[in-house]
Parts: structure tokens; sequence; C-alpha cells
């Protein structure tokens, strides 16, 4: 038995289209424990979305495993049938999905959206449902939960519809809860409160997070860890504190380099990530950020970096870490 609830070890995950085989997730371990936040930043297309979907079984076509293995709360996820992870997604592990005016379905009432959930995974009767939708709605900070669950997903704001898609992710009290950019579309003061709530239904329930966002802000006021995805890699893992203070990849400096402090002297500008992100279809032989990265060297374009580890939990994969920690063991 694993002591992890989420243990993805060397995860390969290819979509084989037409113009060919796109390389979405090559070698991804990620582990998580129980009651723990993990954060998953990187840019768009870096594969946080797909790693979380894959352990949901919800890979769409044409995306195949194609190496690896991903275990959730002991169960083999890549062995599991249609019919068994049915059984668990929703009632083990949830997700919140990006956008929830395209996750609700617009001809149901929120009441009926919920009670789906609570019906499909538990014995309660139709009234007994209904309650619990209630108590979901008044959970998540709803106000008017009976007048809510009788209206259509266009009637209520874009905070209130997020509201209702964590009622719906929480009905069934998961051990695992995935929220996908859950608070994109939302303006901040709203974003804080979803984000407050989030963390409030954790310590109450005892549930894990896997926080996927882009939005380092997020994930240094919520998460505990945090992986840092670029093309299909996770180039570098560590706890908040050793990603934010001792970032070791030069693509995790750049993209701390790039957010707005509010110590900073005025008219102080931000520093991008020069270039643009890697071709799937065709992925360098090296490290995949070696043609954006001021610190390129010749063989980072030609190998791959090892694993270089700081500590138990902090590692990355950058050939400038390999250099200094030769240096060190020479000056020894």
């Amino acid at each position: 038995m694993s002591e992890y609830l989420v243990d993805i070890k060397n995860e390969r995950l290819s979509f084989f289209t037409p113009a060919g085989e796109v390389k979405a997730l090559n070698d991804v371990s990620i582990h998580l424990r129980e009651g723990e936040v993990l954060g998953i930043v990187g840019e768009s297309g870096s594969g946080k979305s797909v790693t979380a979907y894959s352990l949901m079984g919800l890979t769409a076509y044409p995306g195949k495993l194609i190496g690896g293995s991903l275990y959730f709360n002991g169960h083999q996820v890549e062995e599991m049938t249609d019919k068994e992870m049915r059984k668990i997604r929703g009632n083990e592990i949830s997700i919140i999905f990006q956008d929830p005016m395209t996750s609700l379905n617009p001809v149901y009432t929120i009441g009926n959206q919920i009670m789906e959930a609570v019906l499909l995974h538990t014995d309660k009767t139709k009234a007994q449902a209904r309650d619990r939708a209630k108590e979901l709605l008044e959970l998540v900070g709803i106000n008017e939960p009976e007048k809510r669950l009788r209206q259509y997903p266009h009637e209520l704001s874009g905070g209130m519809r997020q509201r209702v898609m964590i009622a719906i992710a929480l009905a069934c009290e998961p051990k695992l809860l995935i929220a996908d950019e859950p608070t994109t579309a939302l303006d901040v003061t709203i974003q804080a409160q979803i984000l407050e709530l989030m963390m409030e239904l954790k310590d109450k329930l005892g549930m894990a997070i896997i926080m996927i966002t882009h939005d380092l802000g997020v994930v240094a006021s919520m998460c505990e860890r945090i992986a840092v995805m670029y093309a299909g890699k996770v180039i570098e893992y560590g706890t908040t504190e050793d990603i934010f203070y001792n970032p070791k990849h030069q693509y995790t400096k750049g993209l701390i380099r790039s957010i707005p402090r509010i110590d900073a002297k005025e008219h102080e500008r931000l520093i991008p990530i020069e270039g643009t992100p890697v071709d799937m279809l065709n992925p360098p032989k090296g490290c995949p950020f070696a043609p954006r990265c001021e610190a390129c060297m010749k063989i980072c374009l030609r190998e791959m970096p090892p694993v270089t580890n700081f500590d138990r939990v902090h590692y990355t994969q950058c050939w400038l870490n390999q250099k200094e920690e030769m240096e060190k063991g020479a000056a020894k």
C-alpha cells in the first residue's frame, strides 16, 4: 500500500494527431499525501491539465498513456475499466473545471445538477438529495439556497456559478479535489473568496487539493508544495518556500521575475521570458527550455539534464545545477 494518496510515476502520455505525435507528458512524477495542497504551475500547453485529467481517466481521444503508472488511493488508474472509474470519479476524486458556464447544463436547474451527483454516488432518496443540495449551497456561501435550487445557470453571476461547481465537486466529500484554474474568469475580490472557501473546506473535510494555475500569487497563498511544469516535464519541484525563495531552474526564476511586486520601485518594468513555447510535435533533444534560456550551454541543447536533488523534497532538472554540484565536489 502506497504512503501517498496520489502517486504518479514516470507518466508519458501522447496525442496521436494527423500531424504527428504530440508528446504532452514526458516522464512526469507527482506525489501527494492526504490533506496536502499541491500547486501545478506553468504556461499554457505545459501539461498541467492533461496530468490532472489523466488521473481521473478523462484523457480525450486521440490521447493515450504510453508509459508510467498512476495510483490514486490504492487504485491503479490505467488498469481500471470505465465502470470502475465512474464509481470513484465524483465520489473519491472531484474536479472543478476552468469555466463554470460551460460545465453547467443550461437546461437543468442548479438543484437538479447538484442532486444528480448525490443520487449517483449515494443511496439517498430524492428528498434527502435535495436537502443535501441545499446544505451544500449553504456550505459554499450562497445566499437564499432554496431559491437558487430552482434557478438556471444563466440566472447566476460568475462567482455564484463557480461556487455551484464547488458544491457539485464536494457533494460526496471526496478525498481529492482537483481545481483547474478555478478563479480565471473571476474578479479579484470573488477570487479571494473562492480560494478562502476552498481552504476552509479542505480543513473541514480533510481533503487533498491539486491546484492547477498559471497565477503564482494563488499558489503562494494556498499550496504547501509546487510542481513547475514546462513542455510536458516537471522541471522543478519543492516546497512553496523553496520555489519562491530559492528557485534553481532558469524557467522558475523567469516566472518569479515576471510577477508584479508590491515593494517594487515606481515604473519598474517586469522582465518577460523571451521566445515562444516549444513545438510539442518536434521537441528539442535536450532541455526543452534551452532555446529560451539566457544561461544556455551547448550540452543543454544536446541532452536532457539528470535530476539534481537539493534536499528530500526539492529537486530540479538543469545542467547549471549539475555544473554547480560538480564544482562544489571539485572544491572539496
